[in-house]
């Protein structure tokens, strides 16, 4: 059996054994490491937003456009979940720079409603951020 993994860290980086359906350790026969060619910038981190309850809609629809309109510049990724008033389902958003897409996911159940969203980018101000989450909340 021959299998191809490829990944940024070697296997030995998490003691990852590859083994057949029987049991049997596929041995490793070519492992090539190659090295990122660019640096990273020290302007660039991200910012993880994680608060407990539920999110006006209309709040989050007002504080997002406005995040996106003065920032969207300097945020290259967005990704999250949101527990937004009255709804049975975690709303899952994501996004590249100023373009958005979100949509209902799986229902709450008895789940605490719990909202978290990541941010990438370039001078992301954490603590004017997350205020400006939590002034969304009900």
């Amino acid at each position: 059996m021959r299998v191809g993994l490829y990944a940024q860290h070697t296997a030995e980086e998490f003691d990852l054994t590859m083994k057949s359906v029987d049991g049997q350790v596929i041995p490793v026969e070519v492992e090539r490491v190659w090295a990122a060619q660019h640096e990273h910038d020290d302007e660039v981190g991200s910012v993880a937003i994680e608060v407990y309850g539920d999110v006006a809609p209309e709040k989050f629809n007002v504080w997002m456009g406005n995040l996106i309109r003065e920032r969207g510049v300097d945020i290259f990724r967005t990704k999250g979940f949101i527990s937004f008033a009255g709804e049975p389902e975690r709303f899952v958003f994501q996004g590249v720079h100023m373009l958005i897409t979100g949509q209902p996911d799986r229902p709450w159940g008895d789940a605490p409603r719990r909202n978290q969203l990541v941010f990438i980018g370039r001078n992301l101000d954490e603590e004017s951020m997350t205020q400006g989450f939590k002034s969304c909340l009900v």
